[in-house]
């Protein structure tokens, strides 16, 4: 992916109750939904509809005595017949054994016996949250898309950290612990949202 990922760590597979949920909320979520296979969405994700704003940014231009694009638009057709860039595209997937992408799976949990003591249970399958853009909006995307599907389907947030970012998600809410010398931070829903409202917020990608 060319954006950031987030992982959802599952305790057991999800069962077809949860499975319909989960289908119902990324239709519902989306502007468009492809179900590949079950669980696996290839969608885009109205920015909006997870209550962020996104508008038009004014691009500079070299024409009109320096004025914006914005502008020159404005004055070409009088108005700006761009569109606002607010539906993100995404992959979210189920992964694990039976459900699909079992090698991928076994490869991202091998030696993860540190985030096992923390979540208290050994993930036998997980969602990936995968933004196929890397703008700032997408990083706050993918934070809350991740934060709706756990409200559907459970499990712990497990994000990578930059360097020094560990000091400042120590103390958010929902954080269960900080691992892997401070490069994993392992989090709730709440966790996810109080992350992506702070300041520069921004995932690794």
């Amino acid at each position: 992916m060319s954006g950031p990922t987030l992982v959802i760590e599952l305790a057991e597979a999800p069962s077809g109750a949860v499975l319909r949920e989960f289908r119902s909320l990324m239709v519902g979520i989306s502007s468009r939904c492809e179900e590949e296979r079950p669980g696996f969405f290839d969608v885009h994700v109205p920015a909006g509809r997870l209550g962020i704003e996104v508008g038009r940014e004014p691009f500079p231009s070299p024409g009109f005595g320096g004025a914006t694009l914005n502008e020159e638009l404005m004055a070409l057709f009088g108005s700006d017949p761009r569109p606002a860039a607010e539906h993100r595209p995404f992959l979210v997937y189920l992964m694990g054994p039976g459900a699909g992408d079992e090698d991928v799976f076994a490869a991202e949990h091998e030696g993860e016996a540190e985030a096992e003591a923390v979540l208290g249970f050994r993930p036998t399958h997980a969602v990936n949250v995968s933004a196929c853009c890397n703008d700032a909006v997408d990083h706050r995307v993918t934070a809350l898309l991740a934060a709706a599907v756990m409200d559907v389907i459970g499990g712990v947030a497990n994000a990578e950290l930059a360097d020094g970012q560990a000091p400042l998600v120590a103390g958010l809410p929902g954080v269960l612990g900080v691992t892997d010398d401070g490069y994993q931070v392992l989090g709730t829903a709440e966790f996810l949202r109080a992350w992506s409202g702070r300041p520069g917020f921004r995932l690794v990608k």
